[in-house]
């Protein structure tokens, strides 16, 4: 498993629906060594701290596998690294084989934790030019994953990343996200899910909705 770019970028106002509307979805990658903190990387930022960023969301993770599928379904061949909005593009972590709990390490001293999948909003519409995509990403299932930061640390792209920790009752990112949005009459298994200790609260109160509805 391997770092493969880390990426970057400031809140930048855009228009969309009639408003100014700031977002940092913009990421470009970033040479050299970078300090990875509690609650972001150094040149970093979120737009609206509402619904990103904080203690859960701290670094969002994609897998660069997913690129190829990505360049054959939209038929397009500009998509470079940062183009889902990832602070780190990531090699070898697929949702279907990482697991919310899942302690990485990432060189000598970073370690992160998967605390759930990442849900595309409208802002990724816009950055790819695309209204229906956050449907279409969704559904496909390649969605990445946030990580919280259990050890800052400085972090170089070409560094190794290795797990050092899975939970004792694994469920994996795919699982999770499919019991949220495709499987929501699995009650035994979103009874489990919800109680997965790294999972974010966010997640952990949209399982107890579904659950009592």
């Amino acid at each position: 498993m391997k770092l493969l770019s880390i990426n970057v970028s400031k809140p930048k106002s855009i228009q969309y629906g009639g408003k100014t509307i700031k977002t940092g979805i913009f990421k470009v990658p970033v040479a050299g060594t970078v300090m990875l903190r509690e609650k972001n990387i150094d040149g970093d930022g979120q737009g609206d701290l509402r619904v990103h960023g904080g203690t859960y969301k701290a670094i969002y993770g994609y897998p660069f596998e997913h690129y190829a599928y990505w360049q054959q379904e939209l038929q397009r061949d500009d998509l470079t690294y940062g183009q889902f909005g990832e602070n780190l593009t990531v090699e070898g972590l697929l949702e279907t084989s990482v697991h919310i709990g899942d302690v990485f390490q990432i060189g000598s001293t970073v370690k992160l934790q998967i605390t759930q999948p990442r849900v595309p909003c409208f802002k990724l519409a816009y950055k790819m030019g695309l209204p229906a995509f956050p449907k279409q990403f969704l559904e496909s299932r390649r969605v990445g994953f946030y990580f919280r930061v259990l050890e800052e640390g400085e972090i170089t792209a070409g560094d190794s990343i290795a797990r050092i920790e899975v939970p004792l009752e694994p469920m994996s990112v795919t699982e999770i996200l499919s019991l949220r949005y495709f499987d929501t009459d699995n009650h035994e298994k979103i009874a489990r899910a919800r109680k997965l200790p790294a999972l974010s609260p966010s997640w952990k109160r949209d399982f107890t909705k579904i659950l009592n509805r």
